[in-house]
């Protein structure tokens, strides 16, 4: 296969992780006869900076052109002002916007022997293999009227929760496409016992889960879904939600696994391009150091090998060489227990030799 590969290193740590990924990239490459092209481009902070934009047009270009995109992180406390007219995270939200992208889709699994890391107790992490899919672009985010004014002489935020059934349909139908391949089963969440918006969600999350009858469909409102999370995690299989709701659940679970570090995700739209990037942020106190986890980076690799380029097969080769490195005792500090600890690039460097060995 020859693919365009656009790299977003980002702020903070992006560039360190996304250098080490494609390093792993261009391994599995070699491997399996394909031909990556890469091609680097400005987003977040670095692209304020430097264009005065955090969403500069050549990169938009960029990535319409390209066959997926590598994000790294975006943003940090130089650019942490909520009032300022220019955010970081304008970046990610308008590349979002400019790819179509709906769909988050992020996948929480524990890998074996990292059981200690997690702050949950071993008896409860048995099983834990699930994904979460979050729509992304809809919902109280994007909702309009939003805005702050003074009523009544206070004070007064206001933004608005807006969901037509279109936006509902597709999220849900691609969360049961999702469990078709796995597991089975769809929990579909929501606050129908007081939101009007979602009333309308489960109307049509039923709806679909009628016209997929080989799918198990559940609701369950958000509340209760946060505390199944931590009290039986191993019982969920395809979670899918709207914007706000999906962005704190998806936190919650990335921390069953005990770091952040370890967690890739898939922002996905009608068609093959994705954004793929690791969950965990710009991580600014290390940045620079050579020492942050790019097992999420590199995990996040092989969803965009899996999910834009159809390589099903170097996909599982990644993610099995990244159980493998672990097995084999090697770490990174943020797993290491304050013990012996390998840097970002010894990380890759190692996942790349796995990768020829396999």
């Amino acid at each position: 296969m020859k693919a365009k590969i656009t790299l977003l290193p980002g702020d903070g740590i992006g560039p360190e992780i996304v250098d080490a990924t494609r390093q792993v990239l261009e391994a599995i490459a070699s491997r399996s006869g394909h031909t990556f092209t890469f091609s680097t481009h400005l987003i977040g902070g670095i692209a304020i900076d430097e264009t005065g934009v955090p969403l500069p047009d050549d990169t938009i270009v960029g990535c319409r052109s390209a066959d997926a995109v590598l994000l790294g992180a975006v943003g940090g406390p130089k650019w942490d002002d909520p009032n300022a007219r220019v955010r970081p995270e304008q970046g990610l939200l308008g590349m979002r916007k400019a790819l179509k992208l709906f769909a988050n889709v992020r996948p929480v699994k524990l890998f074996r022997g990292l059981e200690a890391a997690s702050p949950l107790k071993a008896e409860r992490l048995r099983g834990v293999d699930l994904v979460f899919v979050r729509e992304l672009t809809g919902g109280i985010y994007f909702g309009q009227p939003k805005g702050k004014e003074t009523r009544n002489g206070l004070r007064t935020g206001f933004d608005t929760m807006v969901y037509d059934e279109q936006e509902i349909r597709r999220i849900v139908e691609l969360a049961f496409q999702v469990a078709r391949k796995r597991g089975g089963h769809v929990t579909s969440i929501d606050k129908a016992n007081v939101l009007a918006t979602m009333q309308v969600w489960r109307e049509i999350a039923t709806e679909v889960g009628r016209e997929n009858a080989d799918i198990r469909l559940d609701h369950q409102l958000v509340d209760s879904a946060a505390m199944r999370l931590v009290t039986d995690p191993s019982s969920f299989d395809v979670i899918v939600s709207g914007n706000m709701f999906g962005d704190i659940l998806s936190d919650e679970g990335a921390v069953l696994t005990g770091s952040l570090g370890l967690l890739p995700s898939a922002s996905l739209g009608e068609g093959t391009l994705g954004l793929y990037e690791p969950i965990h942020g710009s991580a600014p106190d290390i940045a620079g150091k050579g020492i942050a986890n790019p097992l999420g980076t590199i995990l996040s690799a092989a969803m965009l090998l899996r999910h834009s380029l159809n390589l099903d097969e170097d996909a599982k080769t990644i993610e099995d060489v990244v159980q493998k490195v672990l097995d084999s005792g090697l770490r990174t500090a943020d797993l290491s227990g304050g013990q012996r600890s390998l840097g970002t690039t010894e990380m890759a460097g190692a996942v790349v030799n796995a990768i020829e060995a396999a």
